[in-house]
C-alpha cells in the first residue's frame, strides 16, 4: 500500500485506481486488454495512464529493492544508526539513496583511505569539529606522528584528505550544492580548436551559454553529440561562492580554532577535487536522462500520429521509389495490397530515357486502372514529382502524393519482405512498401523497426532499449485500438495484438494456411499456444468479417456476447420501422432509456454497456477513418511559386522541440517555429493545417511559417 500511495501522489490518481490496476497487471493482463475491457475496475484509465502506472510501479519496486540492499550492506558494516536508517527509508529517489550510501560504498584506494590507515581519522574529526586547544599545534599533532607520518605537514595533509572526502560524500551537502548549481549554474560549449564540423551542424553551439534550469532537451542532446564527436568542449559554470557557503553551513569553520585555516583549506580542496566534479557528472547525467525521456516522448507521439493516419482504400496504387543512376523502381498494387506488376524506369540523368519512361508508366496506369501514384521522398523525389505531374495533368482520374519513404530500405532487406515478396528483387520491394504505406499505413509500418520510420529527433542519441520499449508500446496501443482482421493480417500485425507475440502470430498464420479462413473467434482456441488466458487477452482485438457470428466482426469481447444479445433484444422495441438503421435505433434508445439503470439491470458496468452500444451502432469501425485523409495532388509547385503572405494547406511531417516541419508540396518542408504555434493547438504527425508563408530563404532552402489564426 505504501507503493500505491506513492504512485497515487506521483501520478495524481486515486489510490483505488492504482491498487486495482496494479492487481490486474500482476494477474498477467495486458495494458490494451485492461484499458478496453476492464474499465469498471480501473475507473476508465487509458493505455497511457496504465503504461505509466506499470513503469512507475516497477521503478518504485526497484528503488525499494535497492533500499533494502543498502540497508543490509551498511548494517553488515556495523554503521547503520537509527537516524541513517530513517533517512534511507524516507528517500524518494535513487539520487537521494545513493548520496546516503556513498560514504559506505566499497571504493578503490583513495588518499583519504591511505590517511585513515595511518591513523589520522581522529585528527580529521578534530578539524571538522573545530576543537579549541590551549596547546600549540605541534603538541596537538605529536600523538599522530609515526614512521609513516614523520612530520606535522604530512599529518595535516592526510587529515585534510579525510575531511575532503567526508564533505564530498555528505548527503546534505550534495543535495544543497546540486540544487544551487541547477538553479544558478550555466552550461557552456565551445568549438574545440582544430576540430572538423564539415556541415556546420553545431555552429550554434560554438559559443553557447545557457542557465541549466532553462536549457531545452534538444539543446542537451545536440551538445552531447557534439561532445561525443569531439567537436565541442562542454562544461558547467557553477556559482562556487554560493556552493562554498552551503558546504560551510554543515562543516562550520570557527575562527577561534587552531584548525580554522586547515578546515577552510580542506573545504576548498574537497570541493574542487571531489565534490564539484562529482556533482557536475550527476547533473550532466540527469540532464541527459531528462532530455532523452523527452525526446522519446516526442518520438512516441509522432509515431502515434503516423500510425493512425487513415488508409486510402479502394485505390489501385503505383508506387515509385525514385533514383538516378540505378533508375526509379515501380510497383503496382491492387486494392488489397497484392503486387500486380513491377518495372524500372530511367527518366533522369545519367540515362535520361524520359520517353520510354512515359510509355512504361502510361501502359501500367492504363493496364491496371491506376488511380493514385505514390512517390517516395528520397533521392530524385523532386525530379520524379515533376515527371509524374505531367502524366496526372492529362488524366482527370489520376492523382499523386509524396510519401515518407523512411524505413523502406530497412523493410526491403528484412525477413518480412523476403517472406512476403520472395520473387521480387530487394530494390523493387521498397516501391511496394512505399505504395502500401499509403494504402494502409499501420499494416505496412508495423513491419519496420519504429526507430527507422524517421519521425523523431536525435533518436540515435537516446537510450535505445528505453526508446524501443516506448515505441513498441505505441505500436501495441494503435494496433489494438484499430483491431485486425485475423484472416488477412500479416505476422507483423498479429504479433502486436494483446497477448500474442511473434511465435503465436506465426502459428495463427500457419493454421490459416492449412485449414482455411477462421469462421469464428472460438476456432482460434485450436491454434497451438492459444490458451485460455491468451484467448481472453486477444479475442476482442481480432476481427472475423463475414464469419458465422456477426459479433466476431466487432470489438465486443466474447465474454460480453450475452450482454450484446440482450441489448439487441431490447433494441427491437425502439425500431421505428423495418427500414430503421441500427444506428438510428440506438440513438433513440440512448435518448429514451436511463443507461445507468439499464446497466444495473444487466448487472454490468456503464462503460461496458456504452462500449457495446457504440460497437453495435458502427460495427467494426476503424477509428482512423475519422481523420482527414492526405491531400492528393494533380500538379507540382516549386519554391518559386510561393510568396510571402501566401496561405496554403500542408501536412505535418515531423514534430520536434523547436517546431513543426510541414510538407507544403514543394521539395523542402517549411518550419513552423514553436513561437508561431497557437498554444491551444493539439497537433500530430499527419494533421493537415493551414499556414501562412512568413519568409522564404532560397539560398538556404528554408521556409518559415506561421499558423493561421
Amino acid at each position: 500500500m505504501d507503493t500505491a500511495y506513492n504512485l497515487a501522489e506521483l501520478l495524481n490518481l486515486p489510490v483505488e485506481k492504482i491498487v486495482n490496476t496494479v492487481s490486474l497487471l500482476q494477474e498477467g493482463n495486458t495494458v490494451p486488454f485492461i484499458a478496453r475491457y476492464r474499465k469498471e475496475i480501473t475507473g476508465g484509465l487509458n493505455e497511457g495512464e496504465i503504461f505509466n502506472i506499470e513503469a512507475e510501479h516497477k521503478r518504485l519496486t526497484n528503488l525499494d529493492e535497492r533500499r533494502q540492499t543498502i540497508l543490509k550492506t551498511i548494517e553488515a558494516q556495523g554503521k547503520l544508526t537509527n537516524d541513517l536508517k530513517q533517512q534511507i527509508l524516507q528517500s524518494r529517489s535513487l539520487t537521494e539513496l545513493e548520496d546516503l550510501y556513498l560514504p559506505f560504498r566499497p571504493k578503490k584506494l583513495t588518499r583519504a583511505q591511505i590517511a585513515r590507515e595511518k591513523g589520522l581519522e581522529p585528527l580529521a574529526e578534530m578539524i571538522i569539529k573545530q576543537e579549541i586547544f590551549d596547546l600549540p599545534l605541534p603538541e596537538i599533532i605529536a600523538p599522530f606522528l609515526s614512521e609513516e607520518v614523520p612530520n606535522l605537514t604530512m599529518a595535516l595533509t592526510g587529515a585534510s584528505d579525510i575531511v575532503a572526502e567526508f564533505l564530498s560524500e555528505n548527503a546534505a551537502i550534495r543535495k544543497n550544492v546540486r540544487k544551487i548549481i541547477v538553479d544558478f549554474g550555466n552550461i557552456t560549449s565551445e568549438k574545440i580548436e582544430g576540430s572538423e564540423d564539415k556541415q556546420s551542424v553545431f555552429d550554434v553551439y560554438y559559443h553557447f551559454k545557457q542557465r541549466i534550469k532553462f536549457i531545452h532537451p534538444h539543446q542537451i542532446l545536440a551538445i552531447n553529440r557534439g561532445e561525443r564527436e569531439k567537436i565541442l568542449k562542454v562544461d558547467l559554470l557553477i556559482p562556487e561562492k554560493d556552493c562554498l557557503i552551503a558546504i560551510k553551513s554543515v562543516f562550520i569553520p570557527n575562527s577561534k580554532s587552531i584548525f580554522f585555516d586547515v578546515l577552510n583549506s580542506a573545504i576548498a580542496n574537497g570541493a574542487q577535487r571531489l565534490l564539484f566534479p562529482s556533482i557536475k557528472r550527476d547533473i550532466r547525467r540527469a540532464l541527459t536522462e531528462t532530455a532523452e525521456n523527452h525526446a522519446i516522448q516526442v518520438f512516441a507521439k509522432n509515431l502515434y500520429g503516423l500510425l493512425t493516419q487513415p488508409p486510402l482504400k479502394d485505390h489501385v496504387i503505383l508506387g515509385i521509389d525514385p533514383g538516378f543512376r540505378t533508375g526509379s523502381k515501380i510497383a503496382v498494387i491492387d486494392a488489397t495490397g497484392k503486387v500486380l506488376e513491377t518495372a524500372t524506369i530511367f527518366p533522369h540523368p545519367p540515362q535520361n530515357q524520359k520517353e520510354n519512361a512515359y510509355r512504361v508508366l502510361n501502359t501500367l496506369i492504363n493496364s491496371h486502372n491506376v488511380s493514385l501514384i505514390v512517390i517516395g521522398n528520397g533521392t530524385a523525389s523532386r525530379e520524379t514529382e515533376i515527371f509524374v505531374a505531367e502524366i496526372t495533368k492529362q488524366n482527370p482520374s489520376l492523382h499523386y502524393l509524396i510519401a515518407n519513404e523512411a524505413g523502406a530500405s530497412v523493410y526491403s532487406a528484412s525477413n518480412y519482405a523476403r517472406k512476403e515478396l520472395p520473387d521480387l528483387d530487394v530494390s523493387l520491394r521498397g516501391a511496394v512498401s512505399i505504395a502500401r504505406r499509403v494504402q494502409d499505413p499501420l499494416a505496412e509500418l508495423v513491419k519496420i523497426d519504429p526507430k527507422s520510420i524517421g519521425v523523431g529527433l536525435y533518436q540515435h542519441d537516446v537510450n535505445q532499449p528505453q526508446l524501443s520499449k516506448a515505441l513498441d508500446q505505441v505500436v501495441t496501443t494503435v494496433v489494438n485500438k484499430v483491431g485486425v482482421d485475423v484472416n488477412t493480417a500479416s505476422t507483423a500485425l498479429l504479433s502486436y495484438i494483446s497477448g500474442i507475440g511473434p511465435l503465436l502470430a506465426e502459428r495463427i498464420i500457419q493454421y490459416r494456411i492449412e485449414n482455411g479462413a477462421f469462421n469464428n473467434r472460438s476456432e482460434l482456441k485450436a491454434v497451438q499456444g492459444m490458451g485460455k488466458k491468451t484467448f481472453e487477452q486477444s479475442a476482442g482485438f481480432l476481427r472475423i468479417r463475414n464469419g458465422e457470428i456477426p459479433l466476431d466482426a466487432t470489438a465486443i469481447h466474447p465474454e460480453s456476447y450475452w450482454i450484446a444479445e440482450k441489448v439487441l433484444q431490447e433494441l427491437e422495441h425502439y425500431k421505428i420501422n423495418n427500414n430503421t438503421s441500427i444506428e438510428e435505433t440506438i440513438h433513440k434508445f440512448v435518448n429514451t432509456v436511463n443507461l445507468e439503470d439499464f446497466s444495473k439491470l444487466l448487472k454490468i458496468g456503464l462503460p461496458t454497456l456504452q462500449d457495446i452500444l457504440d460497437e453495435l451502432a458502427r460495427p467494426g469501425r476503424d477509428p482512423r477513418e475519422e481523420i482527414p485523409k492526405p491531400v492528393l495532388r494533380k500538379d507540382v509547385i516549386s519554391i518559386n511559386d510561393l510568396s510571402q503572405g501566401m496561405m496554403l494547406k500542408g501536412t505535418i511531417r515531423n514534430i520536434v522541440d523547436f517546431g513543426i516541419f510541414v510538407d507544403l508540396g514543394v521539395n523542402i518542408d517549411g518550419l513552423l517555429h514553436r513561437s508561431k504555434i497557437k498554444q491551444s493547438a493539439n497537433l500530430s504527425v499527419g494533421d493537415i493545417i493551414e499556414v501562412e508563408i512568413l519568409n522564404i530563404d532560397q539560398d538556404r532552402n528554408r521556409i518559415a511559417l506561421a499558423m493561421k489564426e
